[in-house]
């Protein structure tokens, strides 16, 4: 990687940590820092739990498809996925082409440590939590793979660090280019 890319994409399940690692990141690099989940909510004015009480999950998903479907061109940008995104094979293919794709892994043990106190999340609306996470990782994890560029365990892993090592990643090549390009002119 020659350069910078215009655009990086974090994918994974709940408790992955992409809001925060990308947060961090995009302080990091100087992009603009997005999420698809709150991009959402402050569209429509109301929480994703409550999309999923009035649409279903199905209606959920065509607003989370729009949003990605735009989102993904803007310039500069470090945009976190919510962990179904990649149920659409659009918003794969969206995600695959404009930007480069990381997935942030986290084990079932450590998505239920860091979900434990979440309360906002429909899909966890469940008397075992542990199940349905391992459903769903089942279910996405070949989609996350299917795409990915990159792919980061973050499993006992601060998200500053991860987004400090990812930072490291991507700097080194732009740095040398930039010197190539100074030292030549």
């Amino acid at each position: 990687m020659d350069t910078l890319p215009e655009r990086i994409f974090l994918i994974g399940p709940m408790g992955a940590g992409k809001t925060t690692v990308g947060q961090r990141l995009a302080h990091l690099l100087g992009y603009h820092f997005i999420d698809t989940d709150h991009e959402i909510e402050a569209r429509t004015g109301v929480d994703i739990a409550y999309i999923f009480e009035r649409e279903g999950e199905e209606g959920f998903r065509r607003r989370e498809a729009a949003a990605i479907a735009e989102l993904t061109q803007r310039p500069h940008a470090i945009l976190a996925t919510g962990g179904g995104s990649v149920l659409s094979a659009d918003n794969r293919r969206a995600l695959g082409e404009r930007g480069l794709v990381i997935y942030l892994a986290a084990s079932v043990a450590e998505q239920l440590r860091r979900t434990r106190h979440s309360t906002h999340r429909p899909l966890l609306r469940t008397p075992d939590r542990e199940a349905r996470l391992q459903a769903l990782l089942d279910t996405r994890d070949p989609l996350y793979r299917e795409i990915a560029d990159w792919i980061v365990d973050t499993d006992g892993q601060q998200p500053r660090h991860v987004a400090n090592r990812l930072a490291e990643r991507l700097r080194p090549a732009a740095s040398q280019h930039a010197h190539a390009v100074s030292a030549s002119t």
